[in-house]
């Protein structure tokens, strides 16, 4: 009974982990391989200082598993940024800047100016480090930039080949994870364009690439109904979309952590 017991107690925590996780622990894991791949020489020996010879993967879902532990419970709004549904590009902008500091915008900002920083000890700059790896992932999960009546997504209701969840956990893993790769796999394959292309991924600043992921979000509620029932044609519309996000991140990623560590 016991062993009953515990056995339900771990799919409950489970059906509510994922519903706070972002791209899942493989998702997280391809951005952190394709930033890995295009960092680099200076960026890999000073953050090899920092980690030693760990991937930056390794990392990359430390914060998510912070999320079991009632010290960290202040970083849990760190994940994402909430803002009203189909904005223009000015009224985005506006909401970002008057938004809450405890959110992904202004934290990964922050992160960012902090790792520049020669003042930090080396279990602060390990810290640091990890968050921004993770975020830099999360803000590429466009349900991310979600709304805040349904917390990104999380209370849109829906079927995944006739399974109960919701439209945040279906992009957080249900979709990377529907080809089966392994997280190494998944970066050699994205990871193919040549350095012009890529270049032009990485363009802009971080509000244009949030709102880029705005932009997806919003189509993305767009693409169902509540109570939907999706499968395989819900991948396959989608495919690209996830692809993409994921190469995003892990470029955008290596971009940022070149710039701090040059």
């Amino acid at each position: 009974m016991k062993k009953l017991l515990y056995f339900l107690i771990a799919i409950l925590f489970t059906m509510q982990t994922t519903e706070v996780f972002a791209w899942g622990t493989t998702g997280h894991r391809v951005v952190s391989e394709i930033a890995e791949r295009n960092l680099t020489k200076k960026a890999k020996k000073e953050i090899s200082k920092i980690i030693g010879k760990q991937k930056l993967a390794y990392w990359s879902n430390w914060p998510d598993f912070l999320k079991s532990d009632p010290s960290w419970k202040f970083s849990d709004s760190w994940h994402y940024v909430n803002l009203p549904g189909n904005l223009d590009r000015a009224a985005f902008d506006e909401e970002l800047a008057k938004s809450t500091d405890e959110n992904l915008y202004k934290r990964t900002l922050l992160l960012i100016e902090e790792l520049k920083s020669d003042k930090l000890s080396l279990v602060e700059r390990q810290q640091k480090l990890y968050f921004l790896i993770h975020i830099i992932g999360d803000a590429h999960q466009p349900l991310h930039i979600g709304r805040l009546e349904d917390l990104g997504g999380n209370r849109v209701k829906v079927e995944w080949f006739r399974k109960p969840t919701n439209l945040h956990s279906l992009w957080d893993s249900a979709l990377v994870d529907f080809d089966k790769y392994s997280y190494t796999e998944y970066a050699t394959v994205l990871d193919v364009h040549s350095k012009e292309y890529n270049n032009n991924l990485t363009k802009g600043s971080l509000e244009d690439w949030l709102f880029d992921s705005y932009s997806m979000a919003n189509k993305l509620y767009d693409s169902v109904e509540e109570s939907e029932s999706l499968s395989y044609r819900y991948h396959f519309d989608h495919k690209d979309d996830v692809e993409i996000q994921l190469l995003k991140g892990g470029l955008r990623l290596a971009q940022v952590l070149n710039e701090i560590f040059k």
